[in-house]
C-alpha cells in the first residue's frame, strides 16, 4: 500500500464518504490503516469502502448521523466488531449554512452546533476510555480558520469550530498523560462539496454572480490565491495521526494557504 507509517491502525472517520473525509480515509488506508467510514449518506460510503478494499486496504461504512448518541455507540460497535478498537478518531463531519444572524433559521444554527461541536463530544467520550487504557491513540478534530476567525453570515459554522477548538484543548489536558493526542486542524478554504455548496449563498449575502464568488470573496483573502486540495489537509491529518506527532497535542493546527497570516 506504500508508505504505511500507520499500519494495524483502526481509523473511525466522521463525514468520510467525499471531500476532506474521503481524502483522509484514502490516505490512511495508503499508510496502512484499517478504515470505518462513518457517513449520513449510505452509499457513497460503501462505495468509498469498496474502492479502498480494492485496493488492498481493510475498511468498512457506517450509516451514521454524527448528532446522534446511539448512531456513534452503532459506530463504534461495528469497528471493534470488524477491525477492533479504534486507535485514530478523525471528526470531520460538518455542515455549512450562510445568512445574516437575525434570518439565521434557529433550527439550523442548533443542527450545525450538534453536528460539529456536539457530535466530536459523543464520539470522544466513547474512544477516551480504551485509548487510556492502552495509553496510546489520535483524536483528530477537523475545525477551521474559521474556528480562530469570524466570518459574516457564519454565526453557526464559526460557533461549532470555536467550540471544537475549545473541546480540543480540554480533552487533551485530560489525555496527555495517557500517550494520546488530541489536536484540532484548522483548514483554510478547501475545494470539497461543503465550499462548492455555499457559493450560492455567499453570491446572495455579496450581490455578486455566483461564478466569481471564489475570484472576487474567497481567493482575495488567501495570499496563494487559491483553494486547498482536500489531500494536503489529509497528509497533514496523517502527520498527525503518526508516531512523528507525538509530541503535538492540544493544539489549533492550520493549513490555510497563510489566510491567518495576515
Amino acid at each position: 500500500m506504500g508508505n504505511e507509517t500507520l499500519y494495524g491502525k483502526v481509523a473511525v472517520i466522521s463525514g468520510a464518504a467525499s471531500g476532506i473525509g474521503a481524502a483522509i480515509a484514502r490516505t490512511f488506508a495508503r499508510e496502512g490503516a484499517r478504515i470505518v467510514a462513518a457517513d449520513l449518506r449510505e452509499e457513497p460510503a460503501a462505495a468509498l469502502a469498496g474502492e479502498l478494499r480494492r485496493e488492498g486496504a481493510d475498511a468498512i461504512a457506517v450509516a451514521a448521523d454524527a448528532s446522534l448518541q446511539a448512531d456513534w455507540e452503532r459506530v463504534m460497535a461495528r469497528a471493534e466488531a470488524a477491525l477492533g478498537p479504534p486507535d485514530i478518531l478523525v471528526n470531520n463531519a460538518g455542515r455549512q449554512h450562510v445568512a445574516q444572524v437575525e434570518d439565521f433559521p434557529v433550527e439550523t444554527f442548533r443542527e450545525l452546533l450538534d453536528v460539529m461541536l456536539m457530535g466530536a463530544f459523543l464520539s470522544t467520550r466513547l474512544v477516551v476510555p480504551a485509548m487510556k487504557a492502552r495509553r496510546s491513540g489520535r483524536i483528530i478534530n477537523i475545525a477551521s480558520i474559521n474556528g480562530l476567525v469570524g466570518f459574516p453570515g457564519k454565526a453557526a459554522y464559526n460557533a461549532a469550530k470555536h467550540g471544537l477548538i475549545g473541546l480540543t484543548r480540554v480533552v487533551a489536558l485530560e489525555t496527555a498523560p495517557y500517550g494520546i493526542t488530541v489536536n484540532a486542524l484548522c483548514p483554510g478554504y478547501v475545494d470539497t462539496p461543503l465550499v462548492r455548496n455555499q457559493l450560492a449563498e455567499l453570491s446572495s449575502l455579496r450581490g455578486i454572480p455566483e461564478d466569481r464568488v471564489i475570484a472576487e470573496v474567497i481567493a482575495p483573502l488567501v495570499p496563494q490565491n487559491r483553494l486547498l486540495d482536500p489531500s494536503e489537509v489529509a497528509d497533514y491529518a496523517a502527520f498527525l495521526a503518526s508516531e512523528r506527532a507525538k509530541g503535538v497535542t492540544g493544539q489549533a493546527v492550520v493549513i490555510d494557504g497563510g489566510y491567518t497570516a495576515q
